[in-house]
């Protein structure tokens, strides 16, 4: 008989952080959105901003390497929510 892996507690709490999170981003957008600002100045003001915390955290090497990495996440379509809008 075999069973599935295990999933951590620190897994599970690490999604769980990450939902939250994204909950908060997504929020935010709105709230600016309703405020009349355009969603392209948001999204780059969010990258900047992500950026900002990801070279304070990580330092440069690690933020460039997870720049480095973006454009094929992008194309392998790891970000897009809805495929039927595009």
């Amino acid at each position: 008989m075999q069973f599935a892996p295990a999933i951590s507690a620190r897994a599970v709490e690490a999604e769980d952080q990450r939902q939250a999170a994204m909950g908060y981003v997504s929020e935010a957008f709105a709230e600016a959105r309703l405020d009349g600002l355009d969603v392209d100045c948001i999204a780059q003001a969010a990258v900047f901003a992500s950026f900002v915390e990801m070279v304070a955290t990580y330092g440069e090497e690690a933020a460039a390497g997870f720049a480095e990495r973006l454009a094929e996440r992008v194309r392998a379509g790891e970000f897009t929510v809805d495929r039927s809008a595009h």
